[in-house]
């Protein structure tokens, strides 16, 4: 359901421009389906579990027999009215189901229970940072319109038919939650960057299980391009993008597509598109309907849906610490910058192996450091969860306690870490005994070698003194490769620079 409300020109007025593209700049808005996470479908008893046999759990209501008539899930009500609370929306104290009307053979109504007026759920924002660029992460926050109910319809399968199409109904009336934004976003990156966080929300407070695979997390981004301070272009909506990937190849090549087209003279058609992952390209799957083409009106079957403030309140009582307040806990208990906090409250397990190092150790922004930094490498690298990562908290913790009291540098760190994650090793400790990676503490011995090192450069020893700071880091390396890498890196600068400034 294409439900972007083209109020832009008047709430853009004072919002910033994104990145112009050959001279054009990029609108892009969000309409995402999470499935809710609810044993049964939206309006009847029929399971909604993954992976049955085609047409083994659509039950009478769902097939639209005579005679059915929908009930509704409380359970799918309980979710959307959580996401509310987590995006800072208004709860609808009444809101109202209607029938959006078109024929396709996997809807066997004829027409789909949604919402249309009412919204369960209105308003609200969604805050996310960008990714780092320059040591910088600008932080942005893309409005929401709506979230509403719904339901799903069947799934039309064309494989294996031999120029037929089969029909399975086992998806028809899973519960949805139709998540829409204004069009806010002005990149691809920006669009990838929020539908992560979007994703993040919704597994975090566990209303959706979040597999993009399984079609669990839907999303439809609605593109188009203008010359800045032109009225808004005609958008052509990208369907059922099922990885962050493919999200952004799709509006990558769309925008491209659109401006082409505009540049040779074409009018754009609003319409709906399928991106070929294949190929790299979207292609046209239809025209694009508008509201009044779906002929809404409110469903008899189905009495107001009125939500009081005493459930209102039941359910945020019940709800976990969402991860903006996690993450500005984080900020005031530990000190940590709020980029940090957010990106280690991407996941509860994340956020628990930071709380865990960081408590064990007392050095949080260490902790969020090495998370951040070698941590999420290696997680990224091998394509693993943190919950699966072979270095525990805890000997992350006993191994940033040996940073921080001077057992080993950095580097020696990294030595550990490297074997801890590769499972030769437990025991931070008995591992850097074995490789002999103990940082010099002799402060005579380092003393001495200091002295000899600038007996022997004289000529960095004169540039030094001269003005020249690089000078000194030749200096420092001399003195790291004459202690096998054993010295305090911070320690060597200071009795240097002692040294050399009597």
């Amino acid at each position: 359901m294409s439900e972007i409300v083209n109020t832009f020109e008047a709430q853009q007025q004072g919002r910033p421009t994104g990145p112009l593209v050959c001279g054009y700049e990029v609108i892009i808005g969000f309409e995402t389906h999470a499935q809710l996470s609810t044993a049964s479908k939206i309006f009847s008893r029929a399971s909604t579990a993954f992976g049955a046999e085609p047409n083994t759990q659509a039950c009478a209501v769902d097939l639209a027999l005579p005679g059915t008539l929908p009930v509704m899930n409380k359970g799918a009500v309980e979710r959307a009215i959580e996401f509310g609370l987590a995006v800072g929306s208004h709860i609808a104290p009444r809101s109202i189901f209607a029938r959006k009307n078109y024929f396709y053979p996997d809807l066997p109504k004829g027409y789909q229970i949604s919402q249309f007026e009412i919204p369960v759920v209105q308003g609200g924002a969604v805050e996310f940072f960008m990714p780092e660029v320059k040591g910088v992460a600008e932080k942005k926050s893309v409005r929401l319109v709506r979230a509403h109910l719904e339901e799903d319809a069947g799934k039309s399968l064309h494989e294996d038919f031999i120029g037929q199409t089969g029909i399975d109904l086992n998806r028809a009336g899973t519960p949805l939650l139709e998540i829409v934004t204004e069009p806010d976003m002005r990149s691809s990156s920006e669009a990838v960057a929020y539908a992560r966080e979007l994703h993040k929300i919704v597994t975090w407070i566990g209303i959706c299980d979040g597999n993009m695979q399984e079609g669990s997390f839907r999303c439809d981004a609605n593109v188009s391009v203008r010359k800045p301070g032109a009225a808004l272009g005609t958008r052509r909506e990208i369907k059922n993008l099922n990885s962050f990937k493919f999200m952004q190849q799709a509006i990558d090549y769309e925008v491209r597509w659109q401006i082409e087209q505009i540049e040779d003279g074409h009018a754009i058609e609003q319409a709906t598109v399928l991106f070929n992952p294949d190929t790299g390209e979207t292609r046209a799957m239809r025209t694009k309907e508008d509201a009044a083409d779906y002929r809404y009106f409110p469903d008899p079957d189905l009495p107001p849906l009125c939500i009081s403030e005493q459930w209102i309140q039941q359910i945020r009582d019940l709800m976990s610490e969402l991860p903006r307040v996690m993450a500005q806990r984080f900020v005031r208990d530990y000190g940590l910058p709020e980029y940090d906090a957010t990106t280690l409250t991407q996941s509860k397990a994340m956020a628990a192996y930071f709380e865990d190092a960081a408590k064990s150790c007392g050095q949080a922004k260490l902790v969020s450091n090495w998370i951040m930094g070698e941590v999420s490498r290696r997680l990224n690298s091998e394509d693993i969860g943190i919950a699966a990562a072979p270095v525990t908290s805890a000997q992350l913790a006993v191994l940033i306690g040996r940073i921080a009291d001077g057992t080993v540098s950095n580097n020696a760190a990294r030595q550990v870490f490297d074997t801890l994650w590769s499972g030769e090793g437990a025991e931070v400790d008995a591992i850097i005994e074995a490789k002999g990676l103990k940082q010099m503490n002799d402060t005579g011995a380092l003393e001495k070698i200091v002295e000899e090192v600038i007996s022997a450069n004289a000529k960095n020893v004169a540039e030094f003194k001269a003005g020249n700071e690089k000078a000194l880091n030749a200096l420092v390396g001399q003195i790291m490769k004459a202690s096998k890498g054993k010295a305090n890196p911070q320690q060597v600068n200071d009795l240097l620079r002692s040294k050399l400034n009597t």
